[in-house]
């Protein structure tokens, strides 16, 4: 098993472009600069594999809350609806979003921990969008982008990680510590302003101005390779000194995920995360750690909704009671 198996669950890399002469997103003077930025983009991507695009204006909250939950998009472009748009690739790695932040933001999301493997993908979207269209750029200060920590390469690499033991042994504040003095974030589950839920935290560079793209991806992947060391050790010595009270912590949460009559959102990725941690620890049997790992969004709000039909908070808790628990019995083998 590889050091950072069932820690670093994704990784990914981010890169924010604006077009030269144009306002950015809060200043736009005219509809006609958005479908601009749009149409220059869309054209872009025609040279690629299938994107499915889509104008956030003719989908209803509900569903972009649902890309939102799916981390495909961001909270900015939601609030920017009426001008933005979003395209995504058919396997859902690659997604460019336009008019939230910055006029273009460009990601590509890949499983398990390699920032270069995203890089090299994204890259290559990255080349044509450069060669078909008036980027700005200063020699000096790199890509002019709406933040200025994204001066410079306009990069961000990220990579998600679980760390439960880090977090119940009280060791996360100095990660975060570490990492602060390192250049380098940590954030919650859903990014800048999120909190960290069910033991996930995005680890990520703070800026990127004076480095290169590889300088960046190099530095972030060996702090995420000494975090990854860390809860590993960690894990050990929960094992080690509490054995009992995490096999009952653990199996309290498999009782309750699989037979509960009424589920929150907060509570279920907490049981979720719980029972992940008895995979980690040997406790119980997770037998598709991909469709596991998607019952955090399908079992939130909005992914609900696009499958059940329900008006209010109590049906809702009871629905995701019902589906959660049946998902997680057919996904896993406990105690």
């Amino acid at each position: 098993m590889e050091i950072f198996d069932n820690i670093a669950i994704t990784s990914r890399i981010r890169l924010a472009r604006n077009i030269e002469g144009l306002k950015f997103y809060t200043k736009l003077q005219s509809d006609i600069d958005a479908k601009y930025i749009t149409n220059s983009v869309m054209k872009t991507l025609e040279e690629f594999d299938v994107f499915n695009c889509m104008s956030l204006k003719d989908l209803s909250l509900n569903e972009c809350n649902a890309l939102f939950e799916k981390h495909l998009i961001s909270k900015e472009l939601i609030e920017n609806k009426d001008i933005s748009s979003v395209a995504i690739s058919e396997d859902e790695k690659i997604i460019v979003m336009i008019n939230e932040e910055d006029h273009i933001r460009e990601q590509c999301l890949e499983k398990g921990f390699n920032l270069y493997k995203p890089y090299r993908r994204i890259s290559k979207i990255d080349d044509e969008i450069l060669k078909s269209m008036p980027i700005a750029f200063d020699s000096e200060l790199g890509f002019i982008t709406a933040s200025p920590s994204n001066l410079g390469t306009g990069m961000r690499a990220s990579v998600m990680c679980f760390l439960p033991a880090c977090e119940l042994t009280g060791k996360i504040d100095e990660i975060i510590t570490l990492a602060k003095e390192d250049g380098l974030t940590v954030r919650g589950i859903y990014g800048e302003g999120s909190k960290a839920l069910g033991y996930f935290y995005q680890i990520s560079n703070q800026g990127s101005l004076g480095l290169s793209e590889d300088e960046i991806i190099d530095k972030v992947s060996e702090f995420i390779y000494s975090v990854c060391s860390k809860e590993r050790e960690l894990r050990e010595l929960l094992l080690e000194n509490d054995y009992d009270l995490y096999k009952d912590k653990i199996c309290r949460a498999y009782g309750t995920l699989t037979n509960c009559h009424i589920l929150k959102e907060d509570e279920m990725i907490e049981l979720l995360s719980l029972v992940k941690l008895g995979q980690v620890l040997g406790f119980i049997d997770i037998f598709s750690d991909e469709k596991y790992q998607k019952l955090y969004y399908e079992g939130m709000s909005a992914n609900l909704k696009e499958i059940f039909e329900f008006y209010d908070k109590k049906k809702e808790n009871i629905i995701r009671a019902e589906y959660i628990s049946n998902k997680v019995r057919e996904l896993t083998k406990g105690v």
